[in-house]
């Protein structure tokens, strides 16, 4: 019992010993056997941590095309400062507008090259500005298995980085948040009119390294550099993390991790141990202990008077060869450390990020082997190599052609030159090589019988020591081969000073002017052939010289008749034309103004008449409003006289209820709509809704009134397409601002002209 007693005190205060130099793991140390090029290499290029990185882009109509051009050249010099691959980082990216688009997923492509290939090809959309929307797909697909991102207990970093321009048509705080707290890693990119604070709720904390804000999209450039120091430094040996174990580094963060058999406190720096078994072994002996919390278990209790000499010295007893007990999953080599083991690779392989498996190292693929060719990988180094014809020089990598020429033992009579394979005779000018490919005979006789009468070859020709030399009529000069010749381009020097074309002539070179076009007195610069000044067009109103052509065109509020020439006004299509505009208080007073004088430049282009075209006008806002009905006036000037007395509601904006009244009221008899007219409505409106507007929209459309929808600065291109008639492109109309309004106007007065005559009678 003694004996016993002594045993289980010694178990006891042999678990003193420290608990991590107890337990078996392993260490994360830099691959021991990576060569010194390979640590050349790792120094001089960018060799972040791995990461999962989705690129989540505006697309929106507000983006203008050469502005879009450059969120993809940001893209892809940003690119330049990741190593892409499946086992590094891989790359996703999609872009959104009124709907998210995914271009290409994690799992996509594998080589930069590839990624880079498809973000040129990226087509703009054009279309809103749904971020929340963005930000959840983000969320839930992007960052999925499915769509290639790795496990979570791999602790990739998962980073998102979003580009917008715009303020959100949908709500972001609550998706944002929800995103970071999965874990994923935000970085918003502002540019121009974006608020910050809206960056600020969807960015990653602290806001000074993951929220940018730039003026325009030419200032977008400037971040690279700033990414390229995120990207490619490791925080951990920038910051003072105060890790109780070990730092792992992602893009302007950190986070701590314990080692093997730990678990990370909540402060999420320090860890604590898990009460694990430490295996003992002792020559013959054997036991385990179960930390002071549990009993002492013995493997042969007989055996414990043998073990007792091995407890004096139990901080010594850890087991000598941990790659013999534990299954340490290393694929070559398993190295034993004083405090657990480490898997190491053999000779010209490297670790992977397992820091368990081996890849064969590719030494050309490290950049650094200069060689001037091809450079091929060996094991554990590199060689480098000629092309065919070329040899190597002395210093191993670059080379040098190899002159056949060199020895002097060609025997050539007159010139030598190397070829890739070997040394060949030629001849000067004036002479050719005999068969014998070495001496040269006189060709001058040859060449007169040849040369003497063909036109455009020389006509006169001497006989030297050396060679026969050819000469060139007048007009004419000798080509280098020293025997045909060719005219002289007097042109060619580029000092002719022609406006458009000139023309190379046997003594000169002369200006000319391409078709339309007459040459001036000075023989250099040309005038337009107007043609509408020289021949009878005959047409009504103005006439247009095109190049060699003219057209003719009319005045606003005509359109050109079928014989082209004489023009008619917009009389000939009679309707029934209710306005819906709206008065919300979003508009404002000035704009409400604008809009007055577009209703009153339709009006201007319709035959307004007790038997031509009849025109009603609501205003909404939070109620609906008639200003005048179809039957109240039925002359141009009385109609305008109404539209400028109207007074601006500037409240709400009901468009559902504005598009109610339309169908219910404005096209009845008693306000005046005529039966066997098109009904045709305009319906204009600068926001969202606060009603629905599909179905008395569709109720109206279906009835046969023809709905024209236009939309300016914040209005939901959703909502007009539910308002407007099919299709889309003949009864829609958006504008950015009012400033572009004129030119809707246009389109829409020339549209309504030709759509009366092809409308269906209600």
């Amino acid at each position: 019992m003694r004996s016993l007693a002594f045993g289980l005190f010694c178990l006891l205060c042999c678990n003193a010993v420290r608990l991590d130099r107890r337990r078996p793991r392993p260490i994360a140390a830099r691959g021991r056997n990576e060569t010194s090029a390979q640590a050349k290499a790792v120094e001089s290029s960018c060799k972040a941590t791995p990461l999962d990185f989705v690129f989540v882009i505006d697309s929106s109509r507000s983006i203008r095309p050469h502005d879009y051009e450059k969120v993809k050249t940001f893209i892809i010099n940003l690119l330049q400062f990741l190593e892409i691959g499946p086992d590094a980082t891989r790359v996703g990216l999609l872009q959104y507008g009124s709907v998210v688009q995914p271009e290409f997923s994690l799992s996509t492509y594998t080589t930069k090259a590839e990624v880079e290939r498809a973000v040129r090809n990226m087509e703009h959309l054009a279309t809103g500005t749904m971020t929340g929307l963005a930000i959840q797909y983000t969320m839930e697909t992007s960052f999925t298995e499915e769509d290639g991102a790795r496990p979570a207990k791999l602790h990739i970093p998962r980073i998102a980085m979003i580009v917008t321009d715009g303020r959100p048509q949908d709500t972001v705080e609550e998706i944002a948040a929800q995103a970071r707290q999965a874990g994923i890693q935000i970085f918003a990119i502002g540019v121009g009119r974006v608020d910050m604070d809206t960056l600020k709720t969807i960015g990653s904390e602290p806001h000074s390294e993951h929220v940018h804000l730039v003026a325009n999209f030419s200032q977008i450039e400037t971040l690279i550099s700033v990414f390229q120091s995120k990207l490619c430094s490791e925080m951990c040996e920038v910051v003072d993390h105060q890790c109780e174990h070990i730092c792992v580094s992602s893009p302007a963060s950190y986070r701590c991790k314990c080692r093997q058999g730990f678990t990370l406190n909540p402060d999420g720096k320090t860890c604590k141990g898990e009460g694990t078994p430490f295996l003992f072994s002792h020559r013959s002996c054997s036991f385990e202990i179960f930390t002071q919390e549990k009993m002492v278990s013995y493997i042969n209790v007989f055996k414990l008077a043998q073990c007792l000499s091995c407890f004096s010295s139990c901080s010594h007893s850890v087991a000598e060869d941990m790659c013999a007990v534990v299954e340490h999953g290393c694929q070559h080599i398993c190295a034993n450390l004083p405090e657990g083991y480490e898997c190491r690779c053999r000779p010209g392989y490297q670790l992977t990020i397992d820091l368990k498996t081996c890849n064969r190292i590719d030494y050309c693929d490290l950049g650094n082997h200069g060689c001037e060719q091809d450079c091929v990988s060996i094991p554990e180094s590199y060689i480098c190599r000629c092309k065919k014809g070329d040899v190597l020089n002395p210093d191993g990598k670059t080379c040098s052609k190899i002159d056949h020429c060199a020895d002097g033992t060609h025997g050539c009579e007159q010139e030598s030159m190397n070829t890739k394979d070997s040394c060949v005779c030629k001849c000067r000018s004036g002479f050719e090589l005999r068969p014998d490919g070495k001496t040269c005979k006189n060709t001058c006789l040859m060449f007169f019988s040849t040369c003497y009468l063909k036109k455009g070859f020389c006509r006169e020709f001497m006989n030297t020591d050396d060679a026969c030399v050819c000469k060139c009529r007048k007009g004419y000069t000798l080509r280098p081969d020293g025997k045909t010749c060719k005219k002289i381009d007097h042109c060619a020097d580029g000092k002719h000073g022609c406006e458009q074309e000139s023309v190379n002539t046997e003594h000169s070179c002369v200006c000319k002017c391409r078709k339309g076009f007459t040459l001036r007195p000075d023989g250099k610069t040309c005038q337009t052939l107007d043609l509408c000044q020289t021949v009878d067009h005959g047409c009504e109103h103005q006439c247009v010289s095109a190049n060699d052509s003219y057209i003719c065109r009319c005045f606003e509020g005509f359109t050109l008749a079928e014989d082209g020439k004489s023009c008619k006004k917009c009389g000939d299509g009679v309707m029934d034309l209710v306005f819906v505009i709206d008065g919300s208080k979003s508009l404002g007073p000035a704009n409400f103004e604008r809009v007055k004088r577009f209703v009153n430049s339709i009006v201007d282009s319709l035959d307004i008449s007790r038997t031509g075209t009849h025109v009603g006008l609501l205003q909404f806002s939070t109620k609906v409003r008639t200003e005048f009905t179809l039957g109240q006036y039925t002359t141009a000037q009385a109609i305008k006289q109404a539209v400028s007395r109207m007074q601006y509601m500037g409240r709400g904006s009901m468009t559902g209820s504005a598009l109610r009244h339309m169908f219910e009221s404005s096209f009845s008899a008693k306000e005046g709509a005529r039966s066997n007219i098109p009904r045709v409505s305009i319906v204009f409106t600068d926001g969202r809704s606060q009603d629905d507007v599909s179905e008395w929209a569709t109720k109206a459309k279906d009835s046969g009134v023809t709905i024209y929808a236009l939309g300016i600065g914040k209005a939901i291109e959703q909502e007009l397409r539910e308002i407007a008639s099919e299709p889309d492109e003949t009864h829609l109309y958006y504008a950015e601002d009012f400033e572009q309004m004129g030119e809707i106007t246009k389109k829409l007065k020339l549209r309504i002209c030709k759509g009366t005559k092809s409308l269906k009678y209600g």
